[in-house]
């Protein structure tokens, strides 16, 4: 099979869809890579690289697209690159449509065939693609809160681990998940006094167990939230629905009143987000502020660490890449029911039940199409 890379395109994204390492072993299996010149340069992966692991050079995007009969990307295809898109080609990464029906509708009448990273399931129950995104941004989350705590970042002016005297910032995490797991590691770390809260009692249970007095967990109601978040200094969203928008845990009515200067990173902000004043921002604007409370809601978070991103994500992705290029998208799925719940649309049908009902389309199981 012909697989083709493109650079990427959104604000300040410097991941890229195949390592060289990822582009020989796809190589070596029979298959033809295309990479665009330049995809991998501003992370350390020049075209040398991908050469001597046996790819191509493409000289653009447009070249990509065409050469392509499966694209390997990493984020959502921005509007150029829908329009490149063409009838049964296969596209696989990230997607995040339940909180975009303009991509959505745009994909649909492509009739490209699309397989989204973040809801190909796993043997245990998690999202195996997704995770190692979710433990970067649940990582660089306390990172940036941090950050913009400070006084001359709009925050409040508090040191997240305090010092000997005074007491360390208050971090709420909603949301005991991969993303909070991560976060609550990192902000345990640097001295934190943290609040976890889920609904699954058993995921409470286990962090209990790990972290000990050094964190307190919460079950999850509207009144603990709320209590929470009006006491924190950061708050941190790391919730999720596989699939669907995320749940807006905080309203806008709570963060009227949580304290000024007070931080929130929306990680969950590819999906919609889990604040109701949340709207997606870019590393070039990360932040905004609604009745004195620091916004952090950049939709592509582990962009800033691009290396390790890419790395994580292409040990993730590059077994399932294999089986997309040896089966063919029909046989793959047939043969594989957790990489099957991957795909989101094709040949103009929404495939993902959670994008269908909230996006208004008719779900077509993906056992119709490869039958």
């Amino acid at each position: 099979m012909r697989i083709a890379v493109p650079k990427e395109i959104k604000n300040h994204e410097y991941r890229v869809g195949l390592t060289p390492a990822a582009a020989r072993e796809l190589v070596a299996h029979g298959h033809e890579v295309w990479i665009q010149a330049g995809a991998g340069a501003a992370i350390g992966l020049p075209d040398e690289q991908y050469l001597a692991a046996g790819a191509k050079l493409a000289a653009d995007a447009q070249e990509v697209f065409a050469r392509g009969e499966m694209i390997i990307k990493v984020k959502e295809p921005q509007p150029g690159e829908i329009a490149m898109l063409r009838e049964g080609q296969l596209l696989y990464t990230y997607l995040h449509l339940a909180p975009d029906p303009a991509q959505t509708a745009g994909l649909v009448k492509s009739g490209a065939v699309c397989v989204a990273y973040e809801t190909v399931t796993g043997p245990g129950g998690g999202l195996p693609l997704l995770a190692p995104m979710s433990e970067v941004a649940g990582r660089m989350a306390v990172q940036a809160g941090a950050a913009h705590l400070e006084k001359s970042k709009g925050g409040r002016g508090v040191l997240l681990g305090g010092v000997p005297g005074v007491e360390a910032a208050q971090v709420v995490i909603l949301g005991g998940g991969v993303v909070g797991t991560h976060a609550l590691q990192m902000a345990v770390g640097m001295g934190a006094r943290v609040t976890v809260l889920d609904k699954n009692v058993d995921r409470l249970r286990q962090l209990d167990l790990v972290f000990g007095n050094r964190i307190h967990t919460l079950y999850s109601t509207a009144h603990s939230v709320e209590e929470s978040v009006l006491a924190a200094d950061l708050v941190i969203g790391g919730v999720l629905i596989p699939g669907a928008a995320a749940p807006k845990l905080v309203t806008r009515e709570m963060v009227s009143r949580m304290r000024p200067g007070a931080v929130v990173v929306d990680v969950a902000i590819d999906q919609g987000g889990c604040f109701e004043t949340s709207h997606a921002t870019t590393h070039a604007e990360p932040t905004f502020v609604v009745d004195g409370v620091v916004h952090y809601c950049v939709a592509n978070m582990p962009g800033a660490v691009a290396r390790t991103s890419t790395f994580a994500l292409n040990n993730a992705t590059l077994g399932h890449a294999l089986a997309l290029a040896g089966k063919g998208w029909r046989k793959a799925l047939k043969d594989d029911a957790h990489l099957r719940a991957g795909l989101n649309v094709a040949q103009g049908q929404v495939t993902c039940a959670p994008v269908a009902e909230q996006l208004g389309y008719r779900y077509v199981p993906a056992e119709q199409l490869i039958a």
